[in-house]
């Protein structure tokens, strides 16, 4: 099921033994675009405070209640370290967290926990094949395979965008793939370019992310997304959709 980012912002998430914030962002990769944790501001239990939790630990959503259960207890989440949110958050601090959860990191091992906090069991996210890695010189943070950082989906909302001819537009929200918990596209909103449209764009087709100026650079040209296959935002993006929109620009998504 494919969810837009903005309409998880809100969810409850309900411990164990109680509620323990509202959803305020997520943190994906700035390589892979895999979300990797939710920010969860804990309100008035945890006054000025916000945290953050795994996706892996996230049960099944309630989307009548708009609710989000994890397999942690309250007590759990008070303990953990405290993370500066505002900032790229970068692998050391991911290990601070698991840690304090006694939990195997997803990037070396199989999440399975050691103490009384019980975590699901660890889901391969779908990647995206042929992804490039981003071109330093493009602005972007440059990746090592050792300490790549983390993003806020918050932060690249709004963001104008470039094709490699010309502004078409800006990031109105991301698609978010919430079995895998990956960014599957960019919703942009077309603005003076091609008024009246949205069109959705692969994070295959993101040169570089311009953090400083909010920018997003694109290696496909106005032509090519001007014949994509059209987006409706009011319809679901299904399987056939997908399987039209993956043969038109040569991607394809396949299991980590």
């Amino acid at each position: 099921m494919l969810w837009d980012a903005s309409a998880i912002n809100g969810y409850t998430i309900e411990a164990s033994d109680g509620r323990i914030g509202t959803v305020s962002d997520l943190l994906f990769e700035d390589v892979g675009w895999d979300i990797r944790w939710l920010v969860v501001d804990t309100g008035t239990w945890l006054p000025g405070r916000k945290v953050l939790l795994p996706t892996t630990v996230l049960g099944q959503p309630d989307q009548v209640l708009r609710q989000l259960p994890v397999s942690l207890t309250r007590e759990d989440v008070r303990d953990s370290p405290d993370i500066d949110t505002d900032q790229p958050v970068s692998r050391q601090s991911e290990s601070l967290i698991y840690d304090h959860y006694g939990w195997d990191p997803y990037w070396g091992g199989s999440f399975i926990p050691l103490r009384n906090a019980m975590a699901t069991p660890f889901v391969a996210p779908l990647r995206l094949s042929r992804m490039k890695t981003p071109d330093p010189e493009g602005g972007d943070v440059p990746h090592t395979t050792q300490d790549p950082h983390l993003r806020s989906i918050a932060a690249v909302t709004g963001s104008d965008i470039e094709a490699s001819d010309g502004e078409i537009g800006h990031v109105e929200d991301l698609l978010v793939d919430a079995d895998g918990w990956n960014v599957r596209y960019l919703k942009v909103e077309t603005g003076n370019w091609w008024p009246g449209e949205t069109v959705l764009i692969s994070p295959r087709s993101v040169r570089g992310i311009d953090w400083t100026d909010r920018l997003v650079t694109l290696d496909v040209d106005r032509r090519t997304l001007r014949e994509a296959p059209r987006y409706d935002p009011s319809m679901t993006v299904d399987g056939a959709y997908e399987a039209t929109f993956q043969t038109y620009y040569g991607i394809w998504w396949t299991a980590a």
